[in-house]
C-alpha cells in the first residue's frame, strides 16, 4: 500500500494541535539560527562569514538529521512519534542554552591559533568548528521533519501542509530574533528562544499523551520489510542542485537588496522573512494544486523568469528605494518588504512548490512519505553546498548579479531534468541571452537617485565581504563608495581636509610617535594626515582589495602615494589585533557607518579593549564618529562603552567629526603637543596641525567623557543597531540636539585650562580658540533653527576670535562668496582677494582669480592656479590645462 489509511494519524483536533507547535518549532529554528549567526558574526568579525557558516551549518544538519531518522524505516505510533519530537525539541532548547559557554571555553584555544594563520584560514577553521557545533543541533531539527510526518495520516497535501507551516514559522521566527534581540540582547533572547522550545517539547509530550497508541502503517510494507525502495539518483541528484540554486538565490539577494535598502538589522530580517514566507505559500499552495504537466512546467519556469525579471528591474527599485519618503521606520519596512515581495516573492513561490509538486508525482518508486523526507534531505544537503559556493565561488569570481542570473538559468535546466514538458526546451536559449545581458553589476548612476550625484563608474571590485565602486563628478573629483551607496572618502578638497585631520589629531596627542595603526585604509586620505612625520612607521588593516587598490591607484594624486611607505595589511580587524602582537604608540580608528549590520562591533568594549591592549605606554587610541549618524542616546552608549576601557578619555570635536581620545597614561595634552611639536619649523609645524596652529587644536576640546550610566554597546548586548536606523526617517535629526547637549556639558574655560594643563604662555591663543570653536557650534545651531542673519553673525564673530581654525574660516569664506556672486562682484580682484585673505585654500575664489588672470598665454605663471593645482589635482578643469600645456610644450620641441 502506497498511502496509510485514512482513518490513521492523530485526530483533527490533535492534528491542529500538532501543527500549531510544528508552526511554533520552525519559528524557534529560525530565531537559534538568526542568534547562532550572531555569535559567529561577532566571533569571526565579519557578518558574511558568520551567516554563511551558520546557513551551511543548519542546511547540512536539516538534510543529515531528516535522512537519518527514515534510515531505518518502520511503523510508529502517532503517540510515539509525538514524545519522540518532544525529545528532540528538549535536546534542542538544552543544547542552544550550553553552546555559549561552549563557544567561550574554546574561545581562547582558537585566539591563541591566530597568529599561525592567514586570515582566510582563521575563517576556514572558525567555519570547520562552527559546523560541528551547529549541524548537531540542526540535525536534530531536521530529524523533526519526518517523525512530525509520521504522526500524521499520509497524503503529498499533508507534506507540502506540514513543511509549509514550518517555513512559515521561520518566516515569523526572523522578524521575531529581531524583536528580542533590540529588547533582550543576545544572551537573554537565547534563553527566551530556548524557553519557547522547551515550552514546544513539554506541549508535545502532553498531546502524546491524549492520543491512541496505535501502530500506523507510516511506510509501505515492502519498506517496512528492511527493503526501501531507493528513488532514482538522477531525482535527487536534480532537487539537491535546487536547494542549491534556492541558497544561491537567497545569499545573493540578501547581498543586492540589503545594499539597495541599506544593511540594517531590520532591512536583513526582512529579506530573510520575505524569503521564507514565498517558500510557504508556494508549499501551501501545491499541496492543494491538482497533479498536471502544467505545475511541472510552471514551476520552473516562473522561477527562471521571475528571477531574472527582478534582476532586470533592480535599478528602478533601487532609486525607488532611495528617493521615496517614508514616515517611520515601520512605514519604510513595510513599503519596502511589498515592493520586495514583488520582485523576489514569485520566485520563492515557485521555490516553495517543488516539493509538495514532486511528491504528487506517481511515477517514482516510494511514493509515500519516506519520498519526501528523502527529497527534503537532499535538497537541504544542496542548498547547504550552495551556501558555500555562492561565498567562496561564485560571488567573488562571477559576481553578484552574474550568480543571480546563473541561478535562474540552472532553476529552468533543473525543471526540465525534473520532469518538465520537453517544450519548455525552447525558452532556455531565450533566459540564457536574458541572463547575459543582466549579469554585470548595474553602474552606479543607474542604481542611485541624480541628487545622490551618482557618477561615471571608473572602477569596481568585488568579493564576498565588499562591493567598491570608483566614481568620478564631471568636475573629475573621484569618490570611493562601499556596498553602493555608502561614500568612504572623496578627492573633494574639502574633504581631503577633514579625513586628514583624522591621523593629526591622534598624533598630536602624542609626544613623540614612531608607530601607527589604522583600523581602516579607504582611500587612503586619512592617512596621509600623518605625512608630516616622515619617520613614522604606518600599518593599515583593511579588509576589502577594492579599497587597498584605490587608494593604491585613483586616489594617488590625493592621498600623495602614502601607501608606498606603509604595511598594508589585506585582513578583518578583529583577527588582525588576535594575531598580531605588535604594539603601536597611535591606533586610529576610521570613521564607518555604525547603523549597517555587523559594523556596530567596531564600537564595542570588546573592540575597544582589543585596541588598548596594542597600545604602548603612553599609547593614544583616537575613535572618529560622526555625529550626524547618532541620536543623544546612542551617542551616549559609545562614549559610556569608550569610557568603560579608557576611564579618563576626552573628546575633541572637529566639525560635525568627534573623537573619543583614550590612552594608556593620563593624557596632558598641552604639555604633550608642545613636546611634539618642539624644535620643528614653522612649515613643519603647519604640515602636522594642518596650518591651524597647536592652539586651534587643544581649542577643539569639549571635556572628559560623561554620559552618566546605562547601557553599554556590547557584542553579546548590541543596542546602537536597533536604534540607529530609525534616524533615518525622522522628521527632525537629532544633530541639534546632540550639539546643545556638548554645549551644555562641555568646561567652561577656566575648567579646560586646569584639565589640558594650559601653560601660561599658551592661555591667549587657547582663549580665542576655545572659545572661536564654541561660536562656530552656535553659528551650526542657527543656521539648523534657520536663522541666517544670527549664523552669519556668529561665524564673523568666530573668525575675529581665532582666524586659523579652518571650520570657521572656510564658512565665512563661503558667504563672502555667496555674497559676492550674488552682487556680481567675482570679476572684481579686490573682492577675491579678500575672499582668500580670509581662508587661501577657498577653491572657487582661486578658480575665479585665475580665470581673471587668464586662461591663456598667461595662466602658467598664475599663483592662483598653482595653488588650486595643489588643492584639487584631479580638477578637470585644472587636467584639462595641463593637458593644454603639455601639448603646447610638444608642438614648440
Amino acid at each position: 500500500m502506497s498511502h496509510s489509511d485514512p482513518g490513521d494519524g492523530l485526530a483533527p483536533a490533535a492534528g491542529r494541535s500538532l501543527a500549531a507547535l510544528y508552526f511554533v518549532s520552525g519559528a524557534t529554528g529560525l530565531c537559534y539560527e538568526v542568534l547562532w549567526a550572531r555569535m559567529l558574526s561577532a566571533q569571526f568579525g565579519v557578518s558574511i562569514f558568520g551567516i554563511a557558516a551558520t546557513v551551511t551549518a543548519f542546511m547540512l544538519g536539516l538534510g543529515a538529521g531528516s535522512l537519518l531518522a527514515i534510515g531505518r524505516p518502520g511503523a510508529m505510533s502517532a503517540a510515539r512519534a509525538l514524545k519522540t519530537f518532544a525529545l528532540l525539541e528538549l535536546a534542542i532548547a538544552l543544547y542552544a542554552l550550553a553552546l555559549p559557554a561552549i563557544n567561550a571555553a574554546g574561545g581562547p584555544a582558537l585566539e591563541s591559533l591566530a597568529p599561525q594563520l592567514a586570515w582566510w584560514q582563521w575563517f576556514a577553521m572558525q567555519g570547520a568548528v562552527a559546523l560541528v557545533l551547529l549541524a548537531l543541533p540542526a540535525a536534530a531539527m531536521g530529524a523533526s521533519f519526518p517523525v512530525v510526518l509520521r504522526a500524521f495520516a499520509w497524503s503529498p497535501e499533508r507534506l507540502g501542509r506540514v513543511y509549509g507551516l514550518n517555513c512559515l514559522g521561520a518566516a515569523t521566527g526572523a522578524l521575531l530574533s529581531l524583536v528580542l534581540l533590540a529588547a533582550l540582547g543576545w544572551s537573554d533572547a537565547l534563553r527566551a528562544v530556548a524557553l519557547g522550545g522547551s515550552l514546544v517539547a513539554a506541549s508535545a509530550w502532553l498531546l502524546s499523551r491524549g492520543v491512541s497508541r496505535q501502530i500506523e502503517p507510516a511506510v509501505p510494507a515492502t519498506l517496512g520489510a528492511g527493503q526501501p525502495t531507493r528513488l532514482p539518483r538522477q531525482l535527487l541528484l536534480s532537487y539537491a542542485a535546487v536547494g542549491a540554486c534556492a541558497l544561491m538565490l537567497e545569499m545573493a539577494w540578501t547581498r543586492l537588496y540589503g545594499m539597495v535598502l541599506l544593511r540594517t538589522e531590520y532591512v536583513l530580517a526582512v529579506i530573510l522573512a520575505v524569503y521564507l514566507l514565498g517558500t510557504a505559500l508556494g508549499s501551501l499552495l501545491a499541496a492543494r494544486a491538482h497533479r498536471g504537466q502544467w505545475l511541472a512546467a510552471a514551476v520552473p519556469l516562473a522561477a527562471c523568469a521571475c528571477t531574472l525579471l527582478g534582476l532586470w528591474a533592480l535599478p528602478a527599485f533601487s532609486v525607488w528605494v532611495q528617493q521615496e519618503r517614508f514616515a517611520s521606520l515601520s512605514s519604510a519596512l513595510l513599503w519596502q518588504a511589498l515592493a520586495l515581495g514583488l520582485c523576489t516573492l514569485p520566485t520563492t513561490v515557485a521555490l516553495g512548490a517543488w516539493l509538495p509538486m514532486l511528491a504528487h508525482r506517481g511515477d517514482v518508486p516510494g511514493g509515500d512519505r519516506l519520498r519526501g523526507v528523502a527529497l527534503y534531505g537532499a535538497n537541504c544537503i544542496g542548498a547547504a553546498a550552495g551556501a558555500l559556493f555562492t561565498v567562496l565561488i561564485a560571488i567573488p569570481v562571477l559576481g553578484t548579479t552574474a550568480s543571480v542570473a546563473l541561478a535562474a538559468v540552472l532553476l529552468l535546466v533543473l525543471g526540465l531534468a525534473l520532469g518538465a514538458p520537453r517544450p519548455l526546451f525552447a525558452a532556455l536559449p531565450l533566459a540564457l541571452a536574458a541572463a547575459w545581458l543582466l549579469r554585470e553589476f548595474p553602474e552606479p548612476k543607474r542604481m542611485l537617485p541624480q541628487a545622490a550625484m551618482a557618477y561615471e563608474q571608473l572602477d569596481r571590485y568585488e568579493d564576498a565581504l565588499t562591493l567598491n565602486h570608483v566614481t568620478q563628478a564631471a568636475n573629475g573629483q573621484r569618490t570611493l563608495l562601499t556596498d553602493l551607496q555608502h561614500m568612504d572618502a572623496s578627492s573633494d578638497p574639502a574633504a581631503v581636509q577633514i579625513q586628514a585631520d583624522q591621523a593629526r589629531l591622534a598624533l598630536l596627542l602624542h609626544r613623540a610617535p614612531r608607530s601607527i595603526l589604522f583600523l581602516g585604509l579607504g582611500t587612503g586620505i586619512s592617512a596621509s594626515g600623518s605625512l608630516a612625520y616622515p619617520e613614522l612607521e604606518r600599518t593599515a588593516v583593511e579588509l576589502s582589495p577594492g579599497a587597498i587598490a584605490a587608494a593604491r591607484s585613483w586616489f594617488v594624486p590625493v592621498n600623495h602615494d602614502i601607501t608606498q611607505g606603509m604595511r598594508v595589511a589585506h585582513d578583518d580587524a578583529r583577527h588582525f589585533l588576535a594575531a598580531n602582537r605588535e604594539q603601536y604608540d597611535v591606533i586610529v580608528g576610521d570613521l564607518f557607518h555604525p547603523d549597517l549590520a555587523g559594523m556596530s562591533n567596531l564600537l564595542s568594549v570588546e573592540q575597544f579593549r582589543r585596541a588598548r591592549e596594542h597600545l604602548r605606554p603612553e599609547g593614544v587610541f583616537a575613535q572618529w564618529i560622526a555625529l550626524n549618524q547618532f541620536d543623544r542616546e546612542s551617542l551616549h552608549t559609545v562614549l559610556r562603552s569608550f569610557g568603560q576601557i579608557f576611564p579618563e578619555a576626552q573628546i575633541y570635536l572637529d566639525g560635525m567629526h568627534l573623537a573619543m581620545v583614550g590612552s594608556t597614561s593620563r593624557l596632558q595634552a598641552a604639555e604633550t603637543m608642545r613636546a611634539n611639536l618642539a624644535g620643528r619649523s614653522g612649515e613643519q609645524i603647519d604640515a602636522a596641525t594642518g596650518k591651524e596652529g597647536a592652539a586651534t587644536w587643544l581649542g577643539r576640546y569639549w571635556g572628559p567623557i560623561a554620559a552618566g550610566i546605562g547601557p553599554v554597546q556590547s557584542e553579546t548586548r548590541p543596542v546602537i543597531e536597533y536604534r540607529l536606523p530609525h534616524l533615518r526617517y525622522l522628521e527632525q535629526p537629532p544633530l541639534a540636539d546632540i550639539l546643545l547637549e556638548l554645549l551644555r556639558r562641555r568646561p567652561d574655560l577656566e575648567t579646560a585650562r586646569a584639565q589640558l594643563a594650559i601653560t601660561p604662555d599658551q592661555q591667549t591663543s587657547f582663549a580665542s580658540a576655545y572659545v572661536a570653536s564654541e561660536l562656530a557650534v552656535q553659528s551650526w545651531l542657527a543656521s539648523m533653527a534657520s536663522d541666517a542673519a544670527r549664523a552669519a553673525q556668529l561665524t564673523r564673530l568666530a573668525f575675529e576670535t581665532n582666524p586659523h581654525d579652518h571650520w570657521v574660516a572656510s564658512s565665512l569664506a563661503d558667504e563672502l562668496f555667496d555674497s559676492a556672486a550674488q552682487g556680481h562682484a567675482l570679476g572684481e580682484r579686490r573682492t577675491l582677494e579678500r575672499i582668500l585673505r580670509v581662508y587661501p585654500d577657498h577653491v572657487e575664489s582661486l578658480r575665479a582669480l585665475w580665470h581673471l588672470d587668464g586662461a591663456g598665454a598667461q595662466w602658467q605663471s598664475s599663483r592662483a592656479f598653482e595653488r588650486l593645482r595643489e588643492l584639487a589635482p584631479l580638477d578637470s578643469e585644472v587636467l584639462a590645462a595641463q593637458h593644454e600645456q603639455g601639448h603646447g610644450m610638444q608642438n614648440e620641441n
